[in-house]
């Protein structure tokens, strides 16, 4: 290879490790690859920002403010307690949930559908004494799937279509994905309700443990110095057969006594953490002689109307790696912590000097209004009361449903491009109110619409270099040998697994120049070989941080990292097989 391709590999390199190992936000670090690439001379300014003008994100951003539209008016919400129905067991009314929801997920963004149906598949489970873990992971992976079948299906297909046309080549038309994406779809929601009640095992999510065991909440309390506590034992202050609630653990400042017995004598000054349900742990501050150990912040929230949320941490919350003290959470998001939720087990450290992880859950106490202020952000993926109960929605969810039939039916039918009909689409939202122009830009995803833009420039330095032709040609000598599907397959496992380590958008963009130089070999149109890279973009089940959706249900659902690898698998194995097979027959060179 060039020089000049080695130091493109090398940017390109490190650019995916920083992602995979979340140094920083995932758009600060695909420009900072792009920044180095422009000063080094490798390309210019028109391939560095090319995607900054491409209609890719711009139609993603149009999208994104539909999404809340229906999220916001509850469009669809109706279908949910017809699709569940009342089945007390698993693989009906998971059928009658994956298959409306994976095709519902081909027309509107999967991350509000999936933000929507979450409390009311708990909610329903939760009635009829199912394991919410069986039905959240489907509920995922049908709206992955469902986002194969049309163009605006996932921001993937967009950013595909959006660099065939950089490319020369005519965008994707609006179902042509759904001609693999289809049987890949099919395929995939008869073998997840067929492997999922065997490979999920039963967990509690965050809020069930709550129920259930009363030990997976803790609340720290500090004793008064001086007050009717102060110098008493554990016994003697009557702390030692509390009603669903347990000490833990007594810090001294220099020493932590760890379990307390009932002879310990308690000091001013001393914290004590207590975990139990949620309602008995709170009725604590009425004990004499005890006070909250973050009281100050407590106090500052309006007490007779606060309400307890549970948020999910994404890959894009500014939280991750950092401590909530280093956040400032109290003074940033204007709520207190009072518990933390960790795939399958409780935290038991002190809060405020744990590092948030992606996919922790945590349990806050807000204003009402909190939710509405967040639940647009890239803070948090899901924000929802703990109580399972729903915020109203507001009025217009007809007009919200024309609008959006509108855009489908016109853009399917070629009528109006899916750039000006998206555009439109989100424009006539906010005219008439169903939207205002906050909630609108709220409602744009940044981080992704940043990802998606810089991405392009890595792409362009990737063909422009030799190193998309060099790569081609390593694939082709590697799986050459076993024809040209070989080719094909090598394309597309190489895909899904830089998709499972990074973004979806930037692995399809990073992949693109390397399958179309490939395509020759595969004796494919080059077209053909897009379609796989975007469809094989998309193909995240492996893990709860390849793809938002896993995310979301990764703290709800209870699930822990090898439940993804169990279920998805299989799943991850079908697609690659109907994509190498049906691609060459359907676009055959």
């Amino acid at each position: 290879m060039t020089t000049e391709a080695w130091f493109v590999a090398a940017v390109v390199v490190a650019v995916l490790v920083a992602l995979w190992r979340e140094i920083a936000s995932p758009s600060v670090i695909t420009f900072s690859g792009v920044v180095v690439l422009l000063v080094s001379g490798t390309i210019d300014a028109d391939q560095a920002f090319s995607g900054f003008s491409n209609p890719a994100p711009i139609t993603v951003a149009a999208l994104f403010v539909v999404a809340s539209a229906v999220s916001k008016t509850g469009a669809i919400d109706s279908l949910t307690g017809y699709l569940l129905g009342t089945s007390g067991e698993t693989r009906r009314p998971m059928v009658r949930l994956l298959a409306p929801t994976v095709a519902v997920s081909g027309f509107v963004n999967n991350i509000p559908l999936v933000a929507m149906l979450m409390p009311r598949v708990t909610s329903w489970a939760r009635q009829r004494g199912l394991d919410v873990s069986k039905f959240l992971m489907p509920l995922s992976f049908g709206a992955i799937l469902g986002g194969m079948l049309t163009v605006i299906g996932t921001s993937t297909n967009l950013v595909v279509s959006g660099t065939m046309t950089t490319a020369g080549m005519e965008p994707l038309g609006f179902f042509e994905t759904g001609v693999v994406g289809l049987p890949i779809a099919v395929g995939g929601i008869i073998l997840i309700v067929a492997l999922s009640p065997r490979l999920l095992a039963s967990r509690r999510s965050a809020g069930s443990e709550f129920d259930v065991e009363h030990r997976h909440y803790t609340i720290e309390m500090t004793v008064n110095e001086g007050g009717p506590v102060d110098g008493k034992t554990v016994v003697g202050a009557g702390l030692r057969a509390l009603s669903g609630v347990f000490l833990v653990s007594i810090d001294r400042g220099d020493t932590t006594i760890a379990p307390a017995t009932p002879k310990t004598v308690l000091r001013g000054g001393n914290t004590l953490r207590f975990a139990g349900q949620i309602e008995q742990v709170l009725d604590l501050q009425r004990i004499p002689g005890l006070t909250l150990a973050d009281h100050r912040q407590i106090a500052e929230l309006p007490h007779p109307t606060a309400e307890y949320f549970t948020v999910v941490i994404g890959s894009d919350s500014p939280m991750v790696g950092r401590t909530l003290k280093e956040v400032g959470f109290r003074a940033r998001y204007q709520a207190a912590v009072i518990a933390i939720h960790r795939a399958d087990h409780r935290i038991e450290q002190k809060l405020g000097e744990i590092d948030i992880r992606l996919g922790d859950t945590l349990v806050v106490v807000a204003d009402p209004a909190f939710r509405a202020r967040w639940q647009n952000r890239s803070d948090f993926l899901i924000v929802a009361p703990m109580d399972g109960s729903e915020t109203p929605k507001a009025p217009g969810s007809a007009r919200t449903l024309l609008i959006l039939v509108a855009m489908i039916v016109l853009a399917a039918l070629d009528v109006v491009p899916i750039l000006q009909g998206a555009l439109v689409a989100a424009l006539a939202l906010i005219t008439i109110g169903i939207l205002t122009p906050d909630e609108a830009r709220r409602a744009v995803d940044l981080e992704v619409i940043g990802v998606i833009a810089s991405a392009f420039g890595l792409a362009a330095a990737v063909e422009s270099s030799g190193l998309a032709t060099q790569i081609s040609e390593g694939l082709v000598d590697l799986f050459g040998g076993i024809g040209s599907r070989g080719v094909l397959l090598g394309v597309v496992v190489a895909t899904v697994l830089i998709t499972e380590l990074v973004t979806n958008n930037a692995a399809a963009l990073l992949m693109f120049p390397i399958a179309v130089a490939a395509a020759p070999a595969a004796a494919l149109d080059p077209r053909g070989m897009a379609v796989a890279v975007a469809i094989a973009a998309s193909t995240s089940f492996l893990t709860p941080i390849g793809y938002q959706t896993n995310t979301m249900v990764y703290g709800p659902g209870g699930y822990r990292f090898t439940d993804y690898i169990r279920l998805g698998l299989p799943v991850t194995t079908l697609v690659v097989i109907v994509l190498v097979s049906a691609i060459p027959w359907v676009y055959a060179a």
